[in-house]
C-alpha cells in the first residue's frame, strides 16, 4: 500500500520542514502518555500532546488543512468501516381484498382463500404488512477508497446509505456499523462525517465562493482565523475544480448561474468543508451528463485519496467512472448480489455461469442480468446464494492478520494532527468533549445566518419590492376611498369599516412570507442534520432579519393612510397607529412563519392561511360585537389576531371624550327618519326634548367617542394592553416555530 505524506498548501517550505521536524509518531506519544498518566491514554490527552508539540515548534496549535499526496511506500491504514447484517423493514398498508361476490368472474377460489384465509407473517396485521428494504447487508471499506452501491430503482441503495449515515431511527435498524472495530455514536458520527443529498439545495443568489465561505463559517471553529478559513475555501475550490466559477452565482430557474455539474460539486463542497473522515453521497451523478458525472466522481476520488472514505450510491456508472471506484455492492430488492472489487466482476459472473462479453460495460451487464433475474420466477435467489458462497470462499482465501493497528481514538487523533477534521481539534483532556456538538457559539451562528440571509435577499430586491408595492397600493386605495372622513354618524361607520379592512390587510399581506422558509426548508434540514448551527439560532436570526422590512412596511402604510383618511390624534396618534401597524405585521409574519414550519407545501399553506385569517376577521368584533357572539364561540374571539389591533386603533381614534360624533338632528341619520326634511327633524327633536324633559338642540352632543367604544363592546382592554398582546402573539408564534423545527425537521427514517 502507499504511504501518505503531508504537504501544507498554505505555508512556505520552511514551515513544512519545521512541521516535519516536530511530527512525532503516534506510538511514541501514546508510550509517553502511558508512562505519565497510566496504561490507556484518552483521545483528549493524545490531542493535548499533539497540540503542545505543534505549539512548541510553530507557536500555533491550530492544525492547518493539508493536502495528502500519494507516494509508493506502504503505510498503516488508519480507518476501517465495517457493517454487518444490516436489516431494515417498514410497515406498509395492506391491500384490502373485496369479498368474493364483488370480484370479477373467473377469479379462482384458491386465490380468494390465499387473500382472505392465509396466515399472517410475523409482524404483520390485517391492515399492514412488513416490507424488508435491507436484508442482511454486509460490507467494508477503508480510507482512500470509494465504495459504490449499485442497483435498480427500489433496490435499497439510498436506504443503505441512510443506514450507514445513521439516518434511520435507533431500534428500527438491526445489525451493526463499526469504525475501526468500535460502534459509532451519533454525536461522533455527525462531526467526523458528511452527507450529501441527491438534490442540490443551495441559495441561488450566492456565488460559489460565498456559499463555501458561509459553510466554513458554520463548520469551522471560531478559534480558526478568518484568513485560514479563506485559505481552506480557496484550497477546496481548487480541489473541486471550481476556480473558473468561483465568482458566479449558483442561480435558479429565474437567474442564470453555474452548470449542473458545478452545482453538484458545490453541494459536495459545503459538506466537506471541515474535511470529514467519512463522506456519504446519495446518487451524486444523478441528472448529469457523462462528462459532468465523471468530473464529480473524479473529485470524490481526490477526496478519498486525501485520507477520507467515500460511500455513495450510483445508478449506472460509465466505463470511465467504474475505473475510479474501489469497491462495489450490487443490491437487488434489499439483498446483496455482489460485494467486492470491480476487477473481480468478470470472474464472479463467469463462475456464476454468465460470462461478461469483452467489449461490454461490466456494470451494465451486471445490472441487466439482475433485472432479468428479478423478472424470473425464482428471482435473484440463486445469485444471492452464490454471492454468499463466493464471499465465504473469498474470506477463506484472503484471510490474513488485520493490518489496521490503530484504535478509533488514535486514528482520529492522527487525522487531526495531519490537518483533517478541523472542528474536532481540541485540547480538552476530557475525551468525551473532544468532539464539540457545534463548531461556533450561539451568537456567532446568529451573525453568520443573518449575514447570509440579508445578502441573499439583497440580490433579489423584487421580493421585498413586490410586498412593498402591495402595501402601498392597498394604502392608496384605502386613502382614496375613505378620503377625509367627517365626524358624522356615517363617518363613524366608515371609520369602523376602514379599521377592520386595514387591520386584516396587514395580516393578509404577510402571507407572502410563507414560501420563504419553505424554499429554505431542506437547506435548513441538511445543515442542522450535522450540527452546522442550532435551530434556536436560525429562529432568532430569521426574526431579526425580518424586523427592518416590517418596520419599513408599517411606516409606509401608516404614512399613506393616517392623514389621508383624516384620523384623529395628531402626532401622538400617528405614532401609536404606526406602532400598532408594526405589531400587526410582526404577529402576522410570525404566524405565517410558524405555519411554514408545520405545513410543507406552498399551496396548502396559502389555503390554510387565508382560511384562518378569514376566521380571525369574522370573530374580531367588527361583524358581530363581543356581547353578541355565542358563548360556544367566544373563545375564538380571544384567539383572533385581528381583535387586538382592531380594538387598539378604535381606542386611539375614539378615546377623546370631548370629541362629538352625533349632534342634534344627526341622531336620526342611521334610522328611517334620516330621509325626513331637516325642518321636520328639528320639530321631532323638540318633541323628543319635551317628552324626555330635557333640552336638546341641534348643537347638543349626543354621542362621544367613548359612547362608540361602549357600543362596539370595547371596554375590557386598554389600547396599550392590546399593543402588548399583539406583540406577545408574535413572540409566541416564534416559539412555536422553534418547536415545529425541533420536532418536524428530523432527518431519520422511523
Amino acid at each position: 500500500m502507499s504511504r501518505i505524506v503531508t504537504e501544507n498548501i498554505s505555508s512556505a517550505n520552511s514551515s513544512n520542514n519545521s512541521c516535519q521536524y516536530f511530527q512525532p509518531s503516534l506510538e511514541l506519544i501514546a508510550g509517553e502518555l502511558s508512562t505519565a498518566t497510566g496504561p490507556s491514554p484518552t483521545l483528549g490527552q493524545l490531542l493535548k500532546h499533539v497540540g503542545d508539540a505543534r505549539k512548541e515548534a510553530t507557536g500555533d496549535e491550530t492544525p492547518v488543512h493539508e493536502v495528502l499526496v500519494n507516494v509508493t511506500e506502504p503505510r498503516p491504514i488508519p480507518f476501517f468501516l465495517s457493517f454487518n447484517n444490516l436489516t431494515y423493514s417498514v410497515k406498509v398498508p395492506r391491500k384490502m381484498a373485496l369479498p368474493g361476490f364483488f370480484r370479477r368472474r373467473g377469479g379462482s377460489a384458491s386465490a380468494d382463500a390465499a387473500v382472505v384465509g392465509s396466515p399472517l407473517a410475523a409482524g404483520d396485521s390485517y391492515f399492514t404488512r412488513n416490507k424488508t428494504l435491507l436484508n442482511n447487508i454486509s460490507g467494508e471499506t477503508r480510507d482512500g477508497e470509494i465504495l459504490a452501491v449499485l442497483g435498480a430503482s427500489g433496490s435499497g441503495k439510498s436506504t443503505l446509505i441512510d443506514a450507514l449515515a445513521n439516518r434511520i431511527a435507533k431500534g428500527s435498524l438491526k445489525g451493526n456499523v463499526t469504525l475501526n472495530g468500535e460502534a459509532l455514536e451519533s454525536r461522533m458520527l455527525k462531526v467526523i462525517s458528511a452527507y450529501v443529498m441527491q438534490d442540490d439545495l443551495l441559495f441561488p443568489m450566492l456565488t460559489v465562493e460565498e456559499t463555501l465561505m458561509f459553510a466554513a463559517e458554520f463548520r469551522l471553529p471560531r478559534t480558526l482565523s478568518k484568513s485560514k478559513k479563506k485559505m481552506r475555501v480557496q484550497a477546496l475550490i481548487d480541489q473541486l475544480g471550481l476556480r473558473n466559477a468561483a465568482k458566479t452565482v449558483i442561480g435558479d430557474e429565474g437567474h442564470r448561474g453555474v452548470s449542473g455539474g458545478e452545482r453538484r460539486r458545490v453541494s459536495i463542497g459545503i459538506d466537506i468543508i471541515h474535511d470529514p473522515i467519512i463522506l456519504f453521497l446519495d446518487e451524486p451523478t444523478s441528472g448529469l451528463d457523462s462528462t459532468s458525472a465523471f468530473m464529480v466522481v473524479k473529485v470524490l476520488q481526490r477526496i478519498a485519496q486525501s485520507g477520507s472514505m467515500v460511500v455513495m450510491s450510483i445508478h449506472q456508472p460509465s466505463y470511465r467512472i467504474l475505473g475510479l471506484l474501489d469497491r462495489l455492492i450490487f443490491l437487488s430488492r434489499g439483498q446483496t448480489v455482489y460485494s467486492g472489487s470491480p476487477t473481480n466482476l468478470p470472474l464472479y459472473f463467469s463462475e456464476f455461469g454468465y460470462p461478461i462479453p469483452e467489449n461490454e460495460n461490466k456494470t451494465d451487464f451486471a445490472l441487466d442480468l439482475i433485472r432479468e433475474l428479478e423478472g424470473s420466477p425464482g428471482g435473484t435467489k440463486s445469485l444471492v446464494e452464490f454471492n454468499e458462497t463466493w464471499q465465504s470462499m473469498k474470506h477463506t482465501r484472503d484471510s490474513e492478520p488485520d493490518e489496521l493497528g490503530l484504535s478509533l481514538k488514535e486514528a482520529i487523533s492522527a487525522s487531526i494532527f495531519r490537518g483533517k477534521l478541523v472542528p474536532g481539534a481540541t485540547n480538552d483532556i476530557n475525551s468525551s468533549s473532544m468532539v464539540p456538538t457545534f463548531a461556533n457559539p450561539f451568537w456567532k451562528e446568529m451573525v453568520v445566518l443573518s449575514k447570509r440571509s440579508i445578502l441573499n435577499s439583497r440580490r433579489m430586491p423584487e421580493l421585498f419590492g413586490t410586498r412593498l408595492a402591495a402595501v402601498l397600493v392597498t394604502g392608496f386605495i384605502l386613502a382614496t376611498v375613505f378620503w377625509q372622513l367627517d365626524n358624522s354618524p356615517k363617518g363613524v361607520q366608515e371609520r369602523l369599516g376602514f379599521f377592520a379592512f386595514a387591520m386584516s390587510t396587514t395580516y393578509y399581506t404577510c402571507a407572502d412570507a410563507l414560501p420563504v422558509f419553505l424554499q429554505e426548508r431542506y437547506i435548513f434540514m441538511r445543515e442542522t442534520a450535522y450540527n452546522a448551527y442550532r435551530r434556536l439560532s436560525y429562529v432568532i436570526s430569521n426574526a431579526l432579519v425580518a424586523l427592518p422590512g416590517l418596520i419599513f412596511l408599517s411606516f409606509a402604510f401608516a404614512m399613506a393612510t393616517f392623514w389621508a383618511v383624516g384620523l384623529d390624534g395628531g402626532l401622538s396618534g400617528f405614532l401609536f397607529y404606526f406602532l400598532m401597524m408594526f405589531a400587526s405585521f410582526w404577529s402576522g409574519s410570525s404566524f405565517v412563519t410558524f405555519l411554514s414550519g408545520v405545513v410543507p407545501h406552498v399551496m396548502l399553506g396559502y389555503t390554510i392561511v387565508v382560511a384562518i385569517l378569514a376566521y380571525f376577521l369574522l370573530f374580531s368584533g367588527f361583524f358581530i360585537n363581543r356581547d353578541r357572539i355565542p358563548v360556544y364561540w367566544i373563545w375564538f374571539h380571544y384567539l383572533s389576531l385581528v381583535k387586538y389591533p382592531y380594538e387598539a386603533v378604535l381606542q386611539n381614534e375614539f378615546e377623546n371624550p370631548t370629541k362629538c360624533f352625533v349632534r342634534g338632528i344627526q341622531i336620526f341619520d342611521n334610522s328611517p327618519l334620516g330621509v325626513v326634511p331637516p325642518a321636520m327633524k328639528v320639530r321631532l327633536l323638540q318633541s323628543l326634548s319635551n317628552t324626555l324633559g330635557m333640552r336638546i338642540t341641534s348643537s347638543t352632543c349626543l354621542t362621544t367617542g367613548l359612547d362608540i367604544l361602549k357600543q362596539e363592546g370595547i371596554t375590557d382592554l386598554s389600547k396599550w394592553n392590546c399593543l402588548l398582546i399583539t406583540v406577545a402573539w408574535g413572540f409566541l408564534f416564534r416559539v412555536l416555530f422553534y418547536f415545529s423545527l425541533l420536532l418536524g425537521s428530523k432527518n431519520k427514517r422511523s
